[in-house]
């Protein structure tokens, strides 16, 4: 009874406040001069529209309140709770702007979301093997209506531009207007080919979401192989990105995914608190967050900082569904040749369409998951790297610093990098791997509850 009460009042001051605005807006006094009647009513029209543009604004805040609330509400009478929630209950975080987790909408809307849309968006430059990438585009895809493919061309590199081309109307091409040079201190200049790509990335996907107006996009780049269940992975979590605000990005990459170091079930997936990136999916209302402040350069990892990332996660795959080939590039082989090539690409096709994945819905994960890692028994790495301890199949190796993060990553051959304090492919500070054929869970200790982003 309360509830609807509370429903009832919030309804009624929302049609109330729209009355009054109603009634001063059309009963604004009139000027009395005649002079210049022209410019005061061309004035007066401005304000009028600034003002229902405000008050639209402040509605549509006050619905989509209302709506997570009733949201919640029916969220617990499914679970057979009776606790009373407040409005702005359960927030992610501490800050007022922190996403609210409501993933009562998956079940019901997850079978309309499979059909919807969704672009292949591939960023070419001057490598003519595109063919490579584009050529098992098209084959995985089932659908070239559900997922078309649009190559946007930066570098103006006529080679690449006649392969891209030669698909006829298997692909749109678009290309990057502005080729000049951006202007850099000499400090800088070394970073150009940074800018330019970031000044590419803010274009393209503005096409994508401004002049073709789609809701959600695929972003791959030209030196990418895929698996042959990349699409079905990607129209499987299309709408656990779409249902749960938690959640930010969905990429196909695990950045500890090397041979050896993943486990032979590739329908596992998880959430890290790391973009990833190397083949993702966003959708327009978040590109709408980032747009006005998109980076000049480093865009990726721009993206991990928490201005950006907001405690919002990525859902990434335990085998990696893209791996790449691109050596040489504006990175000049960076981690290639110690790491990349060694990333594992998944060869079997998983039929996520037709699995439950809502696992990976933060409320249910955070508890299973949790409860998993910190109930395995606490190993040091000379115990893991020596197998001891063999009868148990999943176990912890605890870490307390940046420092001792560092050094024990590295002798569990598991990338050491660290952005604003996030680990790659970690969630909650966790990173998940393989090692002798059991899972570790390398962890801070259970009292973690959140990042030092002095950790880099």
């Amino acid at each position: 009874m309360k509830r609807r009460t509370v429903i009832i009042v919030v309804v009624a001051t929302f049609l109330m406040w729209n009355c009054v605005t109603y009634y001063f807006l059309v009963n604004k006094p009139q000027g009395r001069s005649a002079v210049g009647a022209g410019s005061q009513l061309e004035s007066r029209l401005q304000d009028l529209q600034n003002e229902i543009q405000l008050e639209l604004s402040q509605n549509s805040e006050l619905l989509r309140r209302l709506h997570q609330y009733k949201r919640k509400i029916v969220s617990h009478q499914i679970d057979g709770g009776e606790k009373n929630i407040a409005p702005g209950e359960g927030n992610i975080g501490n800050g007022p702007d922190s996403p609210v987790v409501l993933p009562v909408d998956f079940e019901a809307s997850k079978d309309s979301l499979f059909n919807v849309p969704i672009p292949v968006l591939v960023f070419a430059c001057n490598r003519i093997t595109v063919n490579r990438n584009l050529d098992q585009l098209i084959k995985y895809r089932p659908s070239a209506q559900r997922f078309p493919i649009i190559v946007t061309q930066d570098c103006g590199h006529a080679e690449t531009e006649k392969v891209i081309l030669s698909y006829g109307d298997k692909v749109t091409l678009i290309k990057h207007p502005d080729l000049s040079d951006i202007p850099l201190s000499f400090k800088e200049k070394k970073f150009q080919g940074y800018y330019k790509i970031a000044r590419h990335y803010k274009w393209a996907i503005s096409q994508v979401f401004h002049k073709f107006n789609y809701n959600a996009v695929i972003i791959v780049e030209d030196d990418l192989d895929i698996s042959p269940d990349f699409f079905e992975y990607f129209s499987a979590t299309y709408p656990l990105l779409h249902s749960d605000p938690s959640l930010w990005c969905v990429s196909a990459w695990n950045d500890n995914g090397k041979s050896g170091m993943v486990s032979n079930e590739p329908e596992l997936l998880y959430r890290t608190d790391f973009f990833p990136g190397l083949g993702w999916m966003l959708e327009k209302s978040t590109w709408l967050e980032l747009e006005p402040k998109w980076p000049k350069t480093f865009w990726d990892d721009w993206m991990r900082h928490p201005d950006q990332r907001k405690d919002r996660s990525c859902i990434r795959p335990e085998i990696s569904r893209t791996t790449t080939f691109g050596k040489i590039g504006v990175s000049k082989g960076q981690f290639f040749e110690k790491h990349l090539k060694f990333i594992q690409l998944n060869q079997q096709f998983v039929p996520f369409t037709t699995m439950d994945i809502s696992y990976l819905l933060k409320e249910k994960y955070d508890e299973i998951f949790v409860k998993k890692v910190y109930e395995s028994p606490l190993l040091t790495v000379q115990q893991i790297r020596n197998n001891e301890e063999s009868k148990y199949t999943t176990v912890r190796v605890q870490y307390s610093d940046k420092v001792g993060f560092k050094a024990l990553a590295k002798q569990l051959g598991i990338m050491e990098d660290l952005k604003s304090g996030v680990p790659r492919a970690g969630y909650r500070g966790i990173v998940s791997f393989m090692s002798n054929g059991r899972r570790v869970f390398f962890a801070p200790p259970p009292t973690w509850d959140k990042y030092d982003v002095t950790w880099n």
